[in-house]
């Protein structure tokens, strides 16, 4: 008979236990979304709701937890210990006992927050998330959907060139995408004015049909690759366009309308990629989001970028 008793540092490791849920971070401002599109869930904690089962499709979510474990601790040096027990990096999502959280996670290896710069592969080391339930109970998962901490993606600006913040939202999609269009690429961005996408596109080697029926901002219009047809998005037929590598577009217009001309383009065989935007006015329109997220090989997601509104894209990396 083996009567080895364990060391004492492995009997005081917490130990983990299947929550058998899954945990959503919601994109800020707009839990209602997520509920809505999840249906029944379990619980709602601040911005992390709780649903019952595995992982399902999420779009209004900024993170989502998967197969995560409750951890019960007594101290901030035994929750320490039973996070580093699982992997290595973790970020933080506190809501409450801000302190104590503080404090175990000053207990785990440091994890690198600098802001991006693009554009940058994905990282690839794994990325868990947790939190404190109460004083002496954890949430932990060591594997999420986003590789950033919590959802975010934080670049380092150019503040000068682009003429507008919504370049952000292109530099967002581009880095989840897994690739970027450079140099030989023909791009179409549809809803070009003030030019902030065509100019991301540019700087990437590509060249671009600019759309818009307004302007595009001066300097944005006389960069080199930069070919403008000033009309409608929505009047313009694919054919008259021809082949494109990448069809992005960030038009203000009704999901509904969007769909009509993604399918119109899908059916065209004439864009290889697409990275859109859906724009919601007052209600969140979650039947066409629904259809968009149907479309074989495609991916709705909420950047950390988006206002109102989800970005569509196709093929997914």
């Amino acid at each position: 008979m083996d009567d080895t008793l364990p060391s004492p540092d492995a009997a005081s490791v917490p130990s983990a236990a299947p929550l058998g849920q899954t945990v959503y971070l919601a994109a800020d401002g707009f839990i209602d979304d997520l509920v809505a599109e999840l249906g029944d869930v379990a619980a709602v904690d601040g911005r992390l709701v709780f649903a019952d089962g595995p992982a399902r499709p999420a779009a209004w979510a900024q993170n989502i937890w998967f197969d995560p474990v409750r951890i019960e601790i007594a101290s901030i040096k035994g929750g320490a210990k039973a996070l580093r027990g699982i992997q290595r990096n973790w970020a933080l999502w506190s809501q409450r006992h801000h302190r104590r959280a503080s404090l175990i996670q000053e207990n785990l290896p440091h994890v690198s927050s600098k802001p991006v710069v693009f554009p940058s592969p994905l990282p690839t080391a794994p990325l868990g998330s947790w939190t404190l339930l109460d004083e002496n109970t954890i949430v932990a998962a060591a594997r999420c959907s986003s590789p950033y901490r919590h959802g975010e993606v934080p670049f380092i600006e150019n503040r000068t060139a682009p003429p507008n913040r919504a370049y952000l939202k292109l530099w967002e999609a581009l880095t989840l995408f897994g690739e970027q269009p450079g140099p030989g690429d023909r791009c179409l961005d549809l809803g070009a004015c003030p030019g902030g996408w065509t100019w991301v596109l540019h700087e990437l080697g590509a060249s671009v049909v600019s759309v818009d029926k307004a302007p595009l901002d001066p300097a944005i219009a006389r960069l080199p690759r930069v070919e403008i047809r000033q009309e409608s998005a929505f009047g313009l037929k694919p054919q008259d366009v021809g082949p494109v590598d990448w069809l992005c577009c960030d038009v203000i217009c009704y999901p509904t309308r969007l769909l009509r001309l993604v399918r119109d383009w899908m059916d065209s065989g004439l864009a290889k990629r697409f990275i859109c935007t859906l724009k919601f006015q007052a209600e969140t329109d979650h039947e066409t989001a629904r259809a968009f997220a149907a479309i074989p090989g495609g991916r709705v997601l909420h950047l950390s970028q988006n206002k109102h509104e989800l970005t569509w894209m196709w093929p997914a990396a």
